[in-house]
């Protein structure tokens, strides 16, 4: 649980450069959008990896 609640802080942390990358043209904000997902996407697999070793543990 302690995962997903990270996957949505991050997910919230990067709503306002998604804003200004997209609304206003920043390029550096774009670099940290890219980073963000980049960390999404580990922590989704993480979450991912987890349940279905519950789901199997079960």
């Amino acid at each position: 649980m302690e995962k997903f609640k990270a996957l949505k802080e991050l997910v919230a942390s990067a709503e306002a450069d998604v804003q200004k990358f997209y609304e206003k043209g920043n390029s550096a904000a774009g670099t940290r959008v890219r980073n963000a997902m980049q960390q999404l996407k580990v922590l989704a697999t993480d979450i991912r990896r987890e349940v279905t070793e519950r789901k199997n543990a079960k």
